[in-house]
């Protein structure tokens, strides 16, 4: 019995298409992977004493470049009270982060917030710059680790020391 000659013309359609498919899967665009590697994360400080509040918010994201390297942008926003004297700092950053190994991490952190700080009848506002190097422990989601000022002013600075610590939290 002699094959169909549809059946041959369906054998090679099928084997053509087979072909194609597999040629477009090869040069298909690639699946964009930009959120995948977003991370959300931050922080958030409150303290109490007798005689007022602080309080701060600092939310951030980070894109997550290479298994080693991430970088992002920061917004700050810091609330102060202590009896007559009252503070209020808001402003952004840029963050990059570097981890040589698993467990240690690496951070340099631009920050640029604006101060309205006052006392009684005495008012004062201005700009205060900050840049922070970092070193830290991590692990997938958290670092705690300390940091320095390079750029820390006692006139211009909201902060009293130019060591910091610091835990950040990124999902």
């Amino acid at each position: 019995m002699r094959p169909s000659p549809y059946l041959k013309k369906i054998q090679l359609l099928f084997f053509l298409l087979t072909l194609s498919s597999a040629a477009l899967a090869q040069n298909a665009p690639p699946v964009n992977t930009f959120w995948e590697r977003v991370r959300f994360g931050g922080g958030v400080g409150v303290g109490f004493n007798n005689a007022g509040f602080n309080g701060s918010l600092a939310p951030s994201a980070i894109y997550q470049v290479s298994d080693k390297f991430a970088t992002g942008i920061g917004l700050s926003i810091i609330y102060s009270k202590v009896n007559d004297s009252k503070l209020t700092a808001y402003g952004g950053s840029i963050i990059n982060l570097y981890n040589p190994v698993d467990f240690l991490q690496l951070s340099a952190e631009l920050e640029q917030l604006r101060v309205n700080q006052s006392l009684g009848d005495l008012n004062d506002n201005f700009w205060s710059p900050a840049l922070f190097l970092g070193v830290g422990y991590t692990n997938r989601f958290t670092t705690v680790g300390i940091r320095y000022n390079v750029l820390f002013n006692n006139d211009d600075s909201i902060y009293l020391n130019a060591w910091a610590p610091f835990i950040r939290f990124y999902f």
